[in-house]
C-alpha cells in the first residue's frame, strides 16, 4: 500500500521524506514526533529505500516501541524492529555469545542490590537500604558514564557529582560488585554489561561487527537528548562508518542527567554530521495556545546552552481556558482543593484516565491520595505500570486461557469475557467499597482492552485476543483504568491528559534542594523538568502551592522560582520576607488589596512618582529587546514592572532585585540593558 504523506503538516512531512543519511527532528512536546517518524520508516520502506527487517528502530521504554511497533502494522508495515537499547542488545548479545566467550555461560542479573549490599559490608559501609540503593545508583551511573571501577575516583573528582559516600569507599564497592558477577561457573551480567560487551564486541572483533553491520541498515533513535555516553558508544558500533541515522528529541526535555543521560549528541548532531537536515516540529497538536503560551514562558528563562536550543510551540487546539494559579496556607488544604477541582472536573464530563496530579517527588503522593479518597474517587499511583502483574488480571487472563479451551460458548470474545469475569467481580455496574470497586475498575479495563482489539481487527477469536494481550503485556502497554492519575513528572514523561494538576510547586522541592545545591545546571534541569509537566495537559492546567506541611504549622515554605512572573503576587503564597514588600502603597501608605496595584508598590489611582520620559525610554528599550527575541514585550517586563522601575530608579542590579516582577534571571537577562537606559536620566 502506498503510504500516504498529506495527513502530515508541511514539517513533519519535510522529515518523512528527508533523503537517507543523516536526519535530526527537533520535536517540541505534542508535535507528534512517534507519527512523524513512523511515516519516515514507512516511507523509505514504500520507496523501496531500505527492507522492513533492515530496520532498528530504539525506544527508551518498551511502552513507546510497543506503540511504534503497533502504528507501523497499522500502516501494513511489518518486520521493523523496534526495542529499547537493552533489549536490542540482549538480543545481539544471545547471537554473538558464543564468538565472543565461547562456552562460558552467562545469565542477566535481575536483582543487583544483595551483590552491592554485600560489597557495601566488605568495604565497611553503612548496609542500610537508602545507603545500598545509593550505591547502585552510583554505580549504575557511572557504567553508563562509561567509567570503571579504577577511573572512578578522578572522574568523579572532575565531576559537579556528589558520590553518596567516600569517593575511594565508592569505588570499593563498585570494583567488589563487578568481580562478584564473575566465577567460573560463569558470568552475571547487568543491564549495563549487556550494552558493555556490545559495544566491545563490535569494537573488536570484526567479524561480528561486519555480521551485525550486514543486518541492519538503517537506525533510528527516539528521545535522542536522553542517551548515556555507554548508548551512544552502542550506537556507533552499530552504525560503523555509516550514517544512516535518523534522531528525534528536544534538548529542553532532558530530565535524566542523574543516570548520565546528556543532551551533548543531540547538540553536536549537525557539527558531528556536517550534511546532517535538521527539521524543527513546534506545531502542538496537545495542548491549548493557553497552555503552549505558558510552556514557552517557563522555557523562556532558561539558560545555558540546552536553552539555546528552545523551541517555540505554537498551540493547535485553539482557545481554551487560562491555566489557574492557586496557593494555599498548607499541603492538606491544598490538597482538598485539588480533589474538589477534580471532581468539578468529572461532574463537567472529564473521563477520571484524562486527569492527572503531578509532583516532584513520590512521598508527595500521601496528602493527595487522602484527599482523593475522601472525595470517593478512584485514583492509581504512577499510572498504572503494572496493570498485568495485578492479582486479579493474573486470575482474569487465567478464567480467560480455560474458556478459550471450551467449544460451546459465544464466538464473540467480548461476550465471553465479560461472562466469564462475573465471577471475579466484573458485575453490570460498579460496586460500592473501595477494594471492589478497584477490582471492578481493573477488570472493566481489560474488557475494553479486548473490545479494541476486536474493533482494530488485530484479532477476531479469544485464542487470538489472548496472544495480542501477552504481547501489550511484554511491551508495558497497561490500558488505562478509570480512574485519576497520581505520578512523579519524571513517570510523568511521555504522557498526556486532558487534565493535569501539577502540585507542591515550592522552593527546595521543586527545584529541588539538592538541585539548588549542586548549582545551575540541576536547577535548569528541574526547570526542564516543571516544563515537561506544564506540556503534559491539553487543555485544563491547575498550578498550586503551600506554605506549610502541616494543617496550622509554621508557613517557613515559599512558592518556587519558577512561578516568578508567571503569576501575580498572592497574600497567601507570600513568604515572610515577600510579605515585607509592598504591602502599602509607596505613594499614600495605605494598603494595597489587588494583585496589578502590588505589582505597581502603589495604588493605581495615586500620582505616580515617575519621570514620563525614564518610562518612554524603557518602553523603547524593551520593544527592540523583544523584537531581536521575537518575543512578546510583556515577556521581557510587564508595563507594571517598568513603572516600578522608573519610579524606583535602581543604580545597580542587587537595587533591582528589590523591584517586585524582577527576579535573578530578569537580572541576568535584561539588568545591565535596564541600567544602561536609566543612566542617561541620572
Amino acid at each position: 500500500m502506498a503510504i500516504d504523506l498529506s495527513v502530515l503538516d508541511a514539517d513533519q512531512r519535510v522529515a518523512a521524506e528527508a533523503p537517507r543519511g543523516p536526519v535530526c527532528i527537533l520535536a517540541g512536546a505534542g508535535t507528534g514526533k512517534t507519527r512523524t517518524i513512523t511515516y519516515r520508516i514507512a516511507n523509505m520502506i514504500d520507496r523501496g529505500q531500505v527492507a522492513p527487517n533492515r530496520v532498528l528502530a530504539v525506544t527508551f521504554t518498551k511502552r513507546a516501541a510497543g506503540e511504534m511497533a503497533d502504528r507501523l502494522r497499522s500502516m501494513g508495515i511489518g518486520g521493523v524492529q523496534a526495542r529499547t537499547f537493552h533489549s536490542a542488545a540482549m538480543r545481539q548479545l544471545q547471537y554473538f555469545w558464543p564468538q565472543i566467550a565461547g562456552d562460558l555461560p552467562w545469565k542477566v542479573l535481575d536483582n543487583k542490590f544483595p551483590y552491592v549490599a554485600r560489597a557495601a559490608r566488605a568495604a565497611g559501609l553503612d548496609t542500610g537500604k537508602d545507603m545500598v540503593r545509593d550505591l547502585l545508583s552510583e554505580i549504575e551511573w557511572a557504567k553508563a558514564s562509561v567509567i570503571g571501577p579504577d577511573d572512578y575516583v578522578q572522574r568523579i573528582g572532575e565531576s559537579p557529582r556528589t558520590p553518596p559516600a567516600d569517593v575511594a569507599k565508592v569505588a570499593q564497592v563498585y570494583r567488589l560488585y563487578e568481580e562478584a558477577k564473575t566465577s567460573p561457573d560463569g558470568m552475571l551480567l547487568d543491564f549495563d554489561d549487556l550494552l558493555l560487551h556490545v559495544a566491545g564486541a563490535l569494537e573488536n572483533a570484526p567479524a561480528v561487527a561486519e555480521e551485525f553491520r550486514a543486518q541492519y541498515q538503517s537506525f533510528v533513535v527516539d528521545e535522542y537528548q536522553d542517551v548515556t555516553p555507554l548508548q551512544q558508544r552502542v550506537l556507533e558500533g552499530w552504525l560503523g562508518t555509516r550514517d544512516d541515522l535518523t534522531v528525534v528529541g528536544d534538548a529542553n526535555q532532558t530530565i535524566y542527567s542523574f543516570t548520565g543521560a546528556t543532551p551533548d549528541y543531540l547538540l553536536n548532531f549537525s557539527r558531528t554530521y556536517g550534511h546532517a537536515t535538521v527539521v524543527k516540529l513546534q506545531r502542538d497538536y496537545r495542548s491549548t495556545v493557553e497552555i503552549t503560551e505558558l510552556a514557552n514562558t517557563v522555557i523562556g528563562k532558561a539558560s545555558g546552552r540546552v536553552a539555546g536550543t528552545r523551541l517555540e510551540l505554537q498551540g493547535m487546539r485553539g482557545h481554551g481556558p487560562e491555566p489557574q494559579f492557586r496557593g494555599f496556607d498548607d499541603e492538606p488544604s491544598e490538597a482538598r482543593a485539588v480533589a474538589a477541582e477534580v471532581r468539578k472536573l468529572l461532574d463537567s464530563g472529564v473521563p477520571a484516565r484524562e486527569i492527572a496530579i503531578l509532583y516532584r517527588i513520590n512521598a508527595q503522593s500521601a496528602a493527595f491520595e487522602a484527599a482523593l479518597a475522601d472525595e470517593g474517587i478512584v485514583y492509581q499511583v504512577r499510572g498504572g505500570e503494572g496493570f498485568f502483574q495485578r492479582a486479579e488480571i493474573r486470575d482474569a487472563l487465567a478464567q480467560l486461557v480455560r474458556a478459550a479451551k471450551r467449544t460451546d460458548l459465544p464466538s464473540d470474545p467480548v461476550v465471553v469475557a465479560r461472562a466469564a469475569l462475573a465471577p471475579l467481580g466484573l458485575t453490570p455496574t460498579e460496586p460500592e467499597g473501595a477494594q471492589a470497586r478497584e477490582r471492578w475498575q481493573a477488570l472493566s479495563a481489560l474488557v475494553d482492552l479486548i473490545e479494541e482489539i476486536v474493533r482494530s481487527q488485530e484479532a477476531s477469536t479469544l485464542p487470538e485476543v489472548l496472544v495480542s494481550l501477552r504481547r501489550r503485556a511484554d511491551a508495558k502497554q497497561p490500558p488505562a483504568v478509570d480512574g485519576v492519575t497520581l505520578a512523579s513528572l519524571h513517570a510523568a514523561k511521555g504522557l498526556e491528559w486532558d487534565a493535569v494538576f501539577l502540585v507542591g510547586l515550592v522552593e527546595k522541592t521543586l527545584p529541588i534542594s539538592h538541585a539548588i545545591k549542586a548549582g545551575d545546571d540541576q536547577v535548569e534541569e528541574e526547570r526542564r523538568l516543571f516544563y515537561v509537566g506544564v506540556t503534559r495537559a491539553r487543555e485544563h492546567l491547575h498550578l498550586s502551592w503551600s506554605l506549610a506541611r502541616q494543617e496550622g504549622g509554621h508557613k517557613n515554605r515559599s512558592r518556587s522560582r519558577f512561578l516568578d512572573g508567571l503569576v501575580p503576587q498572592l497574600d497567601v503564597e507570600q513568604s515572610p520576607q515577600r510579605l515585607k514588600r509592598n504591602k502599602r502603597c509607596r505613594v499614600c501608605g495605605n494598603p494595597l488589596a489587588t494583585p496589578a496595584d502590588k505589582a505597581l508598590g502603589r495604588h493605581e489611582s495615586c500620582e505616580p512618582g515617575y519621570d514620563e520620559r525614564v518610562l518612554a525610554a524603557l518602553k523603547r528599550w524593551r520593544l527592540e529587546v523583544s523584537r531581536a527575541a521575537n518575543k512578546p514585550a510583556y515577556v521581557v517586563f510587564s508595563d507594571a514592572t517598568l513603572m516600578s522601575i522608573a519610579e524606583a530608579m535602581p543604580a545597580s542590579e542587587a537595587e533591582m532585585l528589590d523591584i517586585s516582577g524582577v527576579g535573578p534571571v530578569k537580572v541576568e537577562q535584561f539588568g545591565a540593558g535596564v541600567l544602561g537606559v536609566l543612566a542617561q536620566f541620572r
